[in-house]
């Protein structure tokens, strides 16, 4: 069966003036998952990513990892939502950089405070009871994402194994698009989304299925590389 695999990109730069850029540990973790992958045989004939700068250092840190040349081709279809402006949404304050830096240092864990501010938020998005307050509502962002895996699964009747790079919430939509459609399996599945994991997607006979969500044995040797956001 031609297959499909899904990779959340490295660990971005949280904090930092550029959140798109890789922190180093996101460019480790990108070539650690193309080495696994080449010592698995996986041969991908093209790979496809999103238009954002961390889905291009992650797909250049897995072919260095691949150690071979493969056709690279972009789709913004796979970028991820603009979750900064979700978030603003909810929360205004968070607006002013300085302002929400200085909120989440005075918890005793800022990473898991704002982890909780943007699943509220991203419910709120997802409600649909507020579409027009977002540039990009949550089903807009549903139909872009089935659009980029229509074209996902046209390009695999010619390639076989194609190779996307993309980031959590768009691959959380796939596996809920593929299993139960709803919003409540969306969150489910973009709460545990680690940096490179892969998600499988075999396409048959019957169309495209979820064989496996988030795999990540690349990162379990070394613990410090298995990173959320």
């Amino acid at each position: 069966m031609a297959r499909l695999l899904l990779v959340r990109h490295g660990q971005a730069s949280f904090g930092a003036d550029d959140y798109d850029a890789l922190s180093p540990l996101g460019h480790e973790q990108a070539r650690t998952l193309g080495k696994s992958l080449s010592d698995r045989g996986v041969r991908p004939a093209l790979l496809v990513r999103g238009a954002l700068r961390r889905h291009a250092e992650t797909a250049a840190g897995i072919l260095d990892g691949l150690a071979m040349s493969v056709d690279v081709a972009i789709d913004p279809g796979w970028d991820e939502f603009d979750f900064q402006h979700v978030v603003e949404i909810h929360r205004p304050l968070f607006r002013d950089r300085a302002a929400m830096a200085a909120e989440l240092a005075r918890e005793a864990r800022p990473d898991r405070a704002f982890q909780e501010i943007f699943e509220a938020a991203t419910t709120r998005w997802a409600s649909g009871d507020h579409d027009p307050e977002y540039g990009e509502s949550f089903p807009a962002f549903q139909s872009r994402v089935a659009g980029a895996l229509a074209s996902a699964e046209a390009l695999l009747r010619a390639h076989r194994e194609v190779l996307v790079v993309s980031s959590g919430g768009p691959i959380a939509m796939v596996a809920t698009l593929l299993t139960t459609g709803s919003v409540a399996g969306w969150a489910a599945f973009n709460r545990v989304s680690v940096n490179t994991g892969v998600t499988k997607v075999i396409a048959g006979s019957r169309g495209l299925s979820l064989s496996t969500f988030n795999e990540h044995p690349h990162l379990e040797a070394d613990r410090r590389l298995l990173t959320y956001r």
